[in-house]
């Protein structure tokens, strides 16, 4: 089975945007917000099906070709 994937390894690597909340099919990412009032996503593994949408779709992988 494909691993859950990694949104991002620091917050400079993720805008907040919410596309890959938008685009998850199971609801498995929520938007956390960080203790500056800023929104990140996160991932809950016992919802994700592991389709990689999120990363497919995310500004920051698609511009750095980081999927």
């Amino acid at each position: 089975m494909k691993e859950i994937p990694t949104l991002f390894r620091r917050k400079e690597e993720c805008s907040g945007c919410a596309v890959c909340y938008a685009i998850c099919p199971k609801e498995a990412i929520l938007m956390i917000e960080d203790e500056e009032g800023f929104e990140y996503p996160e991932i809950d593994g016992n919802k994700c099906i592991r389709c990689h949408q999120c990363i497919k779709t995310c500004p920051f992988k698609i511009v750095n070709n980081d999927f």
